[in-house]
């Protein structure tokens, strides 16, 4: 999809890039992430109102730091770096990065020198958020320090003439409470960006764009019940109304009720063509005895490819389209931007469609958010109880049952979920929290029931707080409502004698436990 506007953000491998990118979009300016060495060519084309360049771990004066072309700061268009794209400017522009200089970690005090341009609008001490090794000891030619703090003279630098600002700390995190402020008068009042980019904006021109694509054919999407599927169905019945053909695969590792929940949903409330397979016993049977939760992850994957093409195969010549909820920070991260990394997990969606697959493909979101995602939902009237729910992961329970998968294992876990998320929903606790599931471990341990000896399971709780899943903190659950879930759990079901809560942050942890 074209955009009026676009400001680019240059990857330099921060864990905060796409935090940045998010900034923009919430102050109603469409932004666009790319690799630090995008060609020129590719950056000219798109005509990006301003540019940012983002932190990352390196050191300017590595020798295999990343660094953009010099030809980014001879465009004309103003440029904000933080952090490391700070110590870019002034490596690139004849300034100087000092690798001895004090290290500082954490919030820090700032003084403001000047309040023009980028600072406009601040008091004289703002508090930042700080997170470098290196730091400024010379600015490079034409360049004034505009901010500068205890520990270092020159926190904010700027060269009017060349638009070309930057800041040694980072104005998108929430520890800097006037970083939005910041970044708005580098958007509108540096690069004079017009902004008007929203969740409207986007579902009316995502509406003629699929529209033009599809013209008479027909679109096929697979509908896991998920935020990401409902909110594309949605949208792709909007738009294209009785042309789009739903398929939904009840893999037997739903939640409670879930496949029936999403098959009345959508047929009923929203009159959207919809099959439903039952496929349960098929991947069951080949999920029997396996414990490695990678080889659970491509067997349910396989399986689920089989069985969308199988069914799919009955609607060949009618549909031409395969719709997807490809998300943004999947397209970020299948690009490498940060060069090679381990791969800590498959991802939680379902991929690697067969390449023979004989359907075009609409990937309306690959462009959004999860939190963009949701906020379409809302103008599209999806009920608040299907956007706002929590991330739900692709092979489902299979990687909440610890070890080997059963079906009396499954339906352990899902009855423990449903009382956890039912006493979530009761203490008003469910909205506030990102991503709330219990995990059936392989473990038994000895307790006591009435007069009897019980050798039973050990159920895990985990709720996380965070913003896009990225990153994630274990949630301030009161001990009060723990204690009547666990009593719940013990005391309605056989088979769990003891109930534990995860307070493991991510990272180190992930959100998952496998």
């Amino acid at each position: 999809m074209k955009h009026s506007e676009v400001l680019i953000v240059l990857d330099f491998g921060a864990q905060y890039t796409q935090l940045i990118a998010r900034r923009v979009r919430e102050l109603g300016v469409y932004s666009e992430i790319h690799r630090f060495d995008i060609p020129m060519s590719q950056l000219r084309e798109k005509k990006p109102v301003g540019i940012i360049l983002s932190g990352g771990p390196s050191s300017v004066y590595d020798a295999d730091a990343p660094k953009p072309s010099p030809e980014v700061f001879q465009m004309g268009v103003p440029v904000l770096g933080i952090c490391y794209g700070l110590q870019l400017i002034a490596d690139q522009l004849g300034g100087k990065v000092d690798p001895s200089a004090r290290r500082e970690f954490g919030p820090a005090e700032v003084m403001i020198d000047n309040r023009d341009d980028l600072l406009a609008g601040l008091g004289t001490i703002t508090t930042v958020w700080m997170s470098h090794g290196d730091a400024l000891t010379q600015m490079p030619l034409e360049f004034e320090s505009i901010a500068h703090s205890a520990n270092a003279p020159i926190c904010a630098i700027r060269n009017v003439r060349k638009k070309i600002f930057g800041v040694q700390f980072h104005p998108e995190v929430v520890h800097t409470p006037e970083g939005k402020k910041i970044l708005g008068n580098f958007v509108f009042g540096v690069c004079r960006a017009s902004g008007g980019w929203s969740a409207q904006s986007f579902v009316e021109e995502v509406t003629r764009d699929i529209r033009a694509s599809v013209k008479s054919s027909h679109v096929l999407c697979a509908l896991s019940g998920g935020v990401d599927s409902s909110v594309l169905a949605v949208l792709l019945h909007h738009a294209i109304g009785g042309q789009l053909h739903c398929i939904h695969i009840n893999n037997g590792l739903m939640r409670k009720h879930e496949s029936e929940s999403v098959v009345r949903t959508f047929r009923e409330q929203f009159h959207i063509k919809l099959s439903s397979v039952d496929a349960s016993t098929l991947f069951l049977s080949k999920l029997a005895g396996v414990t490695d939760p990678e080889q659970k992850r491509k067997i349910i994957g396989k399986t689920f490819i089989e069985v969308f093409e199988k069914e799919s195969q009955k609607l060949l010549g009618e549909v031409e389209f395969l719709a997807q909820g490809t998300l943004y920070p999947d397209v970020i991260e299948s690009a490498s931007f940060n060069g090679p990394s381990v791969t800590i997990k498959t991802h939680h969606n379902v991929g690697g469609l067969p390449k023979d697959m004989k359907f075009k493909l609409i990937e309306p979101f690959r462009e959004l958010f999860k939190d963009e995602v949701r906020a379409i939902g809302a103008k599209l009237d999806v009920p608040r109880e299907l956007i706002g729910r929590h991330p739900f992961p692709g092979p489902g329970l299979a990687v909440r049952v610890l070890g080997e998968i059963t079906e009396a294992k499954l339906n352990l876990l899902r009855e423990a979920d449903d009382i956890f998320i039912q006493e979530l929903k009761h203490a008003n606790l469910y909205d506030e929290i990102w991503q709330a599931f219990a995990v059936l471990l392989p473990v038994q341990s000895v307790g006591v029931m009435g007069d009897g000896r019980t050798y039973d399971f050990t159920l895990a709780l985990r709720a996380v707080t965070s913003v896009d899943g990225m990153t994630a903190d274990w949630a301030r659950v009161p001990h009060e409502i723990l204690a009547r879930i666990s009593n719940r759990i013990t005391n309605e079901l056989r088979g769990i004698n003891r109930v534990v809560y995860d307070v493991s942050s991510k990272p180190p942890a992930t959100i998952e436990w496998e």
